[in-house]
């Protein structure tokens, strides 16, 4: 009987458990759904914002135009800018990223190169800081649905960085969100902006949809209709000054982007991890239930034969 109780006791241990990683499922992919439509939302400014960059672009040549952020220098030191989140149970989402940035610092070593962290998220942050590593900034406690103004703050400190010259080089690396179940480090080059990089181009957004009880993602691709400015066009200000005040803009856009990458694919890591949860819950469930019946069966057979026993004894 002791053991019976202790297996009816795991299973309403493992059932309790399983209620909360399958609230904890559902809370992430309603923040998913919310990061999507936040994507959504600042499509306009973006689109438009590059619309304006290619006019200028076709009107001007940026090689020319002697502007800081496109100013390539010879680098002696980079700045990694990492963004990770702050909590875990979201399965190898923290580890990849911080790995990636880990290949990246051995690789810039190796070329003879100093590196500096800028990290964002609480994870990276205390994994590097345990290691002493070269740390030139920490932004922790941010939405877990990034907004423009955490954004705009990150990016002042990366301009001042760079135009102080304290790094020459500026790396992103972060989480490319590819679907619920699959999303990969990347890194990218920040700063000094690359003027090709600058012209209209193909996006994709994502959209969190249900089918059949289940979730999936539906990517959408979306194209910049982007037209040279008309060539009797006068501008009221130089182009050249016009430009140097939209490319922080630019990077601005460019870093919440990333941010909001990096966020979808934290949820849906999360999501995944508390789903696989679930079902070995479930599975655990099934395995335990199977042994209480046979405890069970076990304990009324015995207690049959002892009867049965005593009956003939006295018999």
């Amino acid at each position: 009987m002791a053991n019976l109780k202790a297996i009816r006791d795991r299973i309403n241990s493992v059932k309790n458990t399983k209620k909360i990683t399958e609230a904890m499922r559902l809370v992430a992919a309603a923040k998913v759904r919310r990061a999507q439509e936040q994507v959504i939302a600042t499509r306009p400014f973006a689109d438009r914002l590059a619309q304006v960059l290619y006019g200028l672009q076709t009107r001007l040549k940026f090689e020319e135009a002697n502007l800081p952020l496109f100013r390539q220098r010879q680098v002696g030191t980079v700045g990694l800018l990492v963004i990770s989140g702050d909590r875990g149970l979201c399965g190898g989402y923290n580890s990849n990223v911080i790995r990636r940035a880990e290949n990246r610092a051995k690789e810039l070593k190796a070329e003879g190169r100093d590196y500096k962290f800028i990290l964002v998220g609480r994870k990276a942050t205390q994994y590097f800081q345990r290691r002493d590593q070269p740390i030139e900034g920490t932004y922790t406690g941010l939405e877990q649905i990034p907004t423009a103004a955490e954004a705009s703050n990150i990016a002042d400190e990366l301009l001042s960085l760079f135009l102080s010259e304290s790094v020459d080089r500026i790396e992103l690396v972060y989480t490319k969100f590819v679907s619920l179940i699959s999303s990969r480090p990347v890194v990218q080059t920040l700063l000094p902006l690359d003027p090709q990089g600058l012209e209209a181009a193909d996006d994709e957004i994502f959209r969190l949809t249900t089918r059949g009880g289940e979730f999936e993602v539906e990517r959408q691709k979306v194209t910049t209709q982007a037209r040279p400015f008309p060539r009797d066009m006068l501008f009221e200000q130089d182009p050249v000054q016009i430009l140097d005040a939209l490319l922080p803009l630019y990077l601005n856009n460019q870093l919440l982007r990333a941010l909001q990458e990096s966020a979808a694919s934290e949820l849906a890591a999360r999501m995944t991890a508390m789903n696989n949860a679930s079902d070995n819950a479930k599975e655990l469930i099934g395995n335990l239930s199977l042994s209480y019946n046979k405890a069970r069966q076990a304990a009324i057979t015995q207690e049959i034969l002892e009867v049965v026993g005593g009956a003939e004894a006295l018999g």
